[in-house]
């Protein structure tokens, strides 16, 4: 939903929450064995603006019939996504130390009948924006005002059928829907730009008709000023090409496409939580200038 310009507590705020999620994300990889580390990194911050800023929901009704939509396409980025629902007060925070066990509800994909709070089931790439597009002509059909945000995985975009529902989107205006890309430049078999070229990638929205913005996914100000301009174009539906990094904050992590997957167990997560830690501190030194 629409809200006010970003003050500084608030934006305080919400990067104490993404660093508490980042160490969630790495504890719950702990807890896992294994897991999405890398696409989990780079979204984080795009998740705790999205549930702790802009979604319209209810933690007491995530069925909520007028509730904001939330549809993570990359969904393979449930290791990020599963500690912001439990966080958030879907789901019991103890459930983490089950995530992708044998008999877990919250499997590697979630799935949005175990897990409360998940709007569409994702996993195999390229469904979810094509279900975001019918989620918002939905909400249009019923006369509902609810605006349904999608998250894509760039290597994602290699799928054809995400583009088939942009194309949906644009040819119906669909200006309650608003898709965010996170770019992190990397894919489980290298660099996107290697494996699939992507760029143009701004212009190719562009030229599909969106209103396109670029911002930095990894810096709270520039994601919320890019979600506020999107929530302002009336005339066209938007999409948000974030710029992320693979991995961020954790050395080891960080830019690494061989990190989309991996294990961390204890030794290796007390040094990565040394490191999210100075990331923060870091990252709020040079973003807070914005204030000032």
């Amino acid at each position: 939903m629409e809200r006010a310009p970003l003050t500084k507590e608030e934006w305080l705020a919400l990067e104490k929450k993404a660093n508490d999620l980042r160490h969630l994300c790495l504890q719950t990889t702990v807890w896992a064995g294994s897991g999405h580390i890398g696409g989990g990194m780079s979204v984080m911050d795009i998740l705790t603006v999205m549930y702790h800023r802009y979604l319209n929901i209810k933690k007491e009704d995530p069925k909520w019939e007028d509730r904001d939509r939330f549809i993570l396409s990359k969904g393979h980025a449930g290791i990020a996504y599963a500690p912001v629902l439990c966080d958030f007060g879907y789901n019991d925070p103890e459930q983490l130390k089950t995530f992708n066990l044998t008999n877990s509800k919250m499997g590697i994909h979630l799935d949005s009948n175990k897990v409360a709070g998940v709007d569409a089931s994702t996993g195999s790439l390229g469904h979810g924006i094509p279900i975001a597009a019918g989620t918002a002509i939905a909400a249009r059909v019923l006369g509902k005002d609810y605006y349904t945000y999608v998250v894509t995985g760039d290597g994602e975009l290699d799928e054809g059928s995400n583009w088939e529902g942009l194309m949906t989107i644009r040819h119906y205006n669909l200006t309650n829907c608003i898709t965010i890309v996170d770019r992190n430049h990397c894919m489980i078999d290298g660099n996107t730009e290697d494996v699939m070229k992507l760029e143009p990638l701004a212009d190719k929205f562009v030229a599909f008709g969106f209103h396109t913005i670029v911002c930095e996914g990894n810096n709270i100000v520039s994601l919320c000023k890019a979600i506020d301009e999107a929530h302002k174009t009336k005339d066209k539906p938007t999409v948000i090409v974030a710029d992320t990094i693979k991995g961020v904050g954790i050395k080891l992590t960080s830019g690494n496409y061989k990190w989309h997957y991996g294990a961390i167990d204890e030794e290796m997560a007390k040094v990565a939580a040394k490191d999210l830690d100075e990331y923060s501190a870091e990252r709020i030194a040079r973003c807070g200038k914005e204030f000032e």
